[in-house]
């Protein structure tokens, strides 16, 4: 408990003060968001995302909340203003709200514009009020049906009562909700539900943003089976909604669209039909400090090494600046019947959602 305490109330380091050398890409776009994976496990396994029998790595190779903390700090003091913790679900890593109170320190100082996650929502009820005590103001919340029995289906172990008194939970404390939906074809596909999923985000004051399933890791479901255009599917809820274009910037991937008949905004996140790559300015760590500075390649930076070779930054920095300056353009996703394998070998659950 001693370390966890002098974790907790560690000394706001340099990135309280602006960055003198901001992370910047080859192609001049500057990187302020990352998206950090705690862990790789997750008590949910949807079948876009998991294979059923997953094997999550060894203790030893994952971070330590501590080491996530300087490596996060490290990335803000270079000027990285938004931060996300994922997962697999990031609620389940152990203490995890030791991490959260320890980042929220860059909150307070004005080196962090905001302090977030994404969430399956299973241990929501639990912990919303205390995401919102540390600064928290706004989290994403993945829900793809609104019907129990396909809820089940799709998570494979979800319980989609518990997921909605986890979102009771976080509106009562004040948390925005944003709730995310991977549009899905076939047999256990939510494309007729869509509608309803509108209506009932709307309805609660809830953003709903919709995603197209990517090729990322082997699964047991044929993703040419899942696959859903988001294309399509705006062009026909555009026969039962008034959809107008907006220029709203969340800061990721998400194009939004108003509708008319609810009020509320519509996200679309297209990998697949739409290459979102120019406007790029986020990177990802995963929960053994692997830097992809792409989702959709296979490059990556080991910091983990530099991390636990010194006390000091330094090599940890420049291992960081050695890896923005291979950031590439874009990504190559691609699914096709031609060949089953994924385009990308890694899980979604390990680089982080």
């Amino acid at each position: 408990m001693t370390n966890q305490i002098a974790f907790m109330t560690a000394a706001p380091q340099a990135a309280a003060s602006a960055p003198t050398n901001a992370l910047v890409d080859p192609h001049g776009r500057q990187v302020t968001y990352l998206r950090v994976s705690v862990t790789d496990r997750c008590d949910f396994r949807c079948t876009y995302c998991m294979a059923e029998d997953m094997t999550f790595l060894p203790k030893r190779d994952v971070l330590s909340l501590e080491e996530m903390d300087r490596l996060c700090s490290a990335f803000v003091a270079r000027g990285v203003r938004k931060l996300r913790l994922t997962g697999g679900e990031p609620l389940v890593r152990k203490d995890i709200m030791v991490l959260i109170r320890s980042l929220s320190r860059h909150l307070d100082t004005g080196a962090l514009d905001e302090l977030t996650l994404t969430t399956n929502g299973s241990q929501l009820a639990r912990y919303a009020a205390d995401l919102a005590a540390c600064g928290v103001k706004r989290i994403n919340v993945s829900v793809d049906t609104l019907d129990a029995a396909k809820f089940r289906r799709l998570t494979r172990w979800g319980d989609l009562g518990k997921v909605m008194a986890g979102i009771d939970a976080a509106q009562a404390a004040g948390l925005k909700i944003k709730l995310n939906a991977v549009a899905l074809a076939g047999e256990d596909g939510n494309e007729a539900e869509i509608p309803e999923l509108i209506r009932f985000a709307h309805g609660r004051d809830m953003e709903l943003t919709l995603i197209e399933t990517m090729p990322l890791g082997a699964i047991t479901a044929d993703r040419n089976d899942q696959y859903l255009p988001l294309s399509a599917l705006r062009a026909r809820l555009m026969d039962q909604f008034t959809l107008v274009a907006s220029d709203h910037d969340s800061g990721g991937p998400a194009r939004y669209w108003r509708v008319g008949e609810t009020g509320g905004r519509l996200g679309f996140i297209t990998p697949m039909t739409h290459n979102f790559c120019e406007s790029c300015n986020r990177v990802r760590v995963t929960c053994t400090g692997t830097l992809y500075m792409c989702l959709g390649q296979d490059d990556a930076a080991d910091l983990r090494a530099p991390l636990r070779a010194s006390e000091s930054d330094e090599a940890l920095l420049r291992a960081i600046d050695e890896a923005i300056g291979r950031k590439p353009k874009g990504h190559d996703f691609i699914i096709d019947r031609v060949s089953p394998r994924p385009a990308v070998s890694r899980h979604m659950s390990v680089t982080g959602g």
